[in-house]
């Protein structure tokens, strides 16, 4: 599986998909676990396997702001764009059972020193991080809600079946009445 994940992004020969997959742990979690912390120290690359999670962070209010979704088959923000100084700058909640693997940061990173296919490989994961957070902030500043919602599920296909639509709308930047009330619009 993690295999078909790199060669979705990238791909590379049988032995640097090996020299990836035999650094690679598999760790299960619970539905609403988290499992990174902001402020927590955390050197890990992560793939999606199975399920859905997000990251998220506190507003100083105190309510919980979706920043990403990562579903079954893809790969979680890479190291280097969600933390600092080893820190994690994102909290990380599984939204359904969730399996990852994952693997050590600074391997990875050494990997890619050393192996042009494993550097493009990374190279690429950086490069549709950046596209997300870039599509997803200019969403924010110059579509509707209704738009948001409407890209939302284009992008996360029957996601908004599977996990808490408060979760859902403070992705999208909205209370969870205004999501209720475009979801009502939408059907009609």
């Amino acid at each position: 599986m993690i295999r078909d994940i790199i060669q979705e992004i990238s791909l590379m020969s049988d032995k640097s998909l090996g020299t990836i997959t035999d650094i690679v742990e598999i760790f299960d979690y619970q539905k609403d676990e988290v499992f990174l912390r902001k402020g927590k120290r955390n050197n890990s690359e992560y793939f999606v396997l199975k399920g859905v999670c997000r990251s998220f962070l506190y507003s100083p209010e105190g309510e919980e702001i979706t920043i990403s979704f990562f579903t079954e088959n893809s790969i979680i923000s890479p190291y280097t764009t969600r933390t600092a100084n080893g820190l994690s700058t994102l909290n990380f909640q599984a939204l359904t059972t969730l399996k990852l693997g994952a693997m050590d940061a600074d391997k990875f990173e050494g990997f890619m020193i050393e192996n042009l296919e494993i550097r493009e490989f990374g190279n690429r994961v950086l490069r549709i991080e950046l596209k997300n957070k870039v599509e997803k902030e200019i969403g924010m500043a110059s579509q509707t809600a209704k738009e948001r919602l409407l890209k939302f599920r284009e992008q996360y296909p029957l996601l908004e079946n599977t996990i808490p639509h408060s979760v859902i709308s403070s992705y999208l930047g909205i209370t969870n009445i205004s999501l209720s009330r475009l979801r009502k619009e939408l059907v009609k």
